[in-house]
């Protein structure tokens, strides 16, 4: 199985080098795709990386490839460094590492699937589309530049999608479909929102303290300065750690055992 775990330790800093970022809260600075962080050493390393929320990244410590970095650096380019690569070895590594981000992140996704019971009338189809994107994540570099990633999004979305009906099927009331809704700064404390259907949501500094969120489904919800102090995510799924990264809780916030309370959160609400 394709180890779904950053390893920057087998990466050439392709996240800091290939993707582009906009000066604003997260990020200090403007940089084009395909340009090198100015913060970049040349052994592949963040110079600033233990100060990088004091000087202004903060994007960058909420960011994760789920290992699509080390694959791509080590797999897909067989260990060579785009720094020394023959012309246009840059550009196409580049151009292949964000496709395999997203190969990586549908991988995670079915990985999870394969592990909730309710899912289980879909494993073999779960199975054998974790076996398939797989496979596409070791196909040679041009092959992956030429591949539809959002077609085959679309098909695997949908599976994940009637997994999340299965995992939802006991929620009651048309208030639990917050699907892509715009939930920004809403006030939510103790909402009950246990069962919700929470895909593609916007809540961005909501207030969701003392919520009761579990068994909620995540995928792509947008978490950013969400207030989940105290909160019960509880058997919550398709929820990432790269989402919790971004939000703002406590070590008092529960959370599924899969997951970890980020570093940055205090040990009891402010």
């Amino acid at each position: 199985m394709t180890p779904l775990q950053a390893n920057c330790a087998q990466c050439f800093a392709l996240c800091c080098a290939a993707l582009p970022f906009t000066r604003s809260r997260d990020f200090a600075t403007d940089k084009e795709p395909g340009t090198p962080c100015r913060n970049l050493t040349t052994t592949h390393r963040c110079g600033i990386h233990p100060r990088l929320r004091q000087e202004g990244f903060t994007g960058c410590t909420v960011y994760d490839c789920f290992g699509a970095g080390q694959q791509v650096s080590q797999v897909v380019f067989a260990g060579q460094d785009w720094r020394t690569g023959p012309p246009g070895h840059a550009d196409l590594m580049f151009e292949v590492f964000p496709l395999v981000r997203q190969l990586h992140e549908l991988l995670h996704y079915l990985t999870e699937a394969l592990t909730l019971p309710p899912a289980r009338p879909l494993h073999a189809d779960l199975s054998r589309e974790l076996t398939r994107t797989e496979a596409l994540t070791n196909l040679p570099p041009e092959e992956l530049a030429a591949l539809d990633v959002d077609t085959h999004r679309q098909q695997v979305n949908a599976l994940l999608l009637h997994t999340s009906e299965l995992m939802r099927a006991g929620a009651r009331g048309r208030a639990k479909n917050r699907r892509g809704a715009n939930l920004m700064g809403a006030r939510l404390k103790g909402a009950d929102l246990s069962g919700a259907d929470l895909r593609g949501a916007y809540l961005i500094a909501a207030d969701l303290t003392e919520a009761d969120l579990r068994g909620a489904d995540f995928i792509g919800a947008d978490l950013r300065d969400t207030n989940l102090t105290d909160a019960d995510l509880t058997g919550a799924f398709f929820l990432t750690q790269p989402q919790l990264n971004a939000a703002q809780g406590t070590q008092t916030t529960h959370l599924p055992p899969h997951l970890t309370h980020p570093p940055h959160w205090p040990p009891t609400p402010h």
